[in-house]
C-alpha cells in the first residue's frame, strides 16, 4: 500500500513539471519499466494507443526519453522500444526553465531598480 501511495506522489510531482498527467504516467512507467513498445505502455497506462504514441514523439523531441529501433519478424515498421531518461537530467532541465522565467522577471528588478540579479537553480543539483 505505502509504495502505491508514493507511486502517486511521484507521478503528481511529474505531472507539474510536465504538466501534462498522461505525460508523468508515461515517464514513471518507463522509468519503472526496462524497455518497453507504445502498446505495452498504453495498456499499462490506460491511455489510448494513439494518445500514447503521440505523447512519445512530444517526449523523445523534448529529450524526456530515449528509444532505440528494434528488429522484428512481423510485416510493416520496425518498432521502437523505449526508455526513461535519467530523473537528475529531467530535474536539471525543469530547473534551467526555473531560471530562465526567474532571470526574466530579475531583468525587470534590474532594468527598474538597477539591481543586479542573477539567479542560478541548477548549479545545487549535483
Amino acid at each position: 500500500m505505502k509504495s502505491n501511495v508514493r507511486i502517486k506522489r511521484i507521478e503528481n510531482a511529474l505531472a507539474e513539471i510536465f504538466k501534462s498527467e498522461a505525460e508523468s504516467k508515461i515517464y514513471l512507467f518507463l522509468y519503472l519499466s526496462n524497455g518497453v513498445r507504445s502498446s505495452e505502455i498504453a495498456q499499462a497506462t490506460g491511455l489510448h494507443p494513439s494518445t500514447v504514441r503521440e505523447l512519445l514523439a512530444k517526449m523523445y523531441r523534448e529529450g524526456l526519453i530515449y528509444r532505440k529501433k528494434i528488429k522484428s519478424k512481423q510485416t510493416g515498421k520496425n518498432p521502437y522500444i523505449y526508455y526513461a531518461v535519467s530523473p537528475l537530467k529531467i530535474l536539471k532541465m525543469f530547473a534551467r526553465k526555473i531560471e530562465g522565467k526567474m532571470n526574466s522577471i530579475a531583468k525587470l528588478v534590474e532594468e527598474r531598480d538597477c539591481i543586479k540579479i542573477k539567479v542560478e537553480v541548477e548549479k545545487r543539483i549535483t
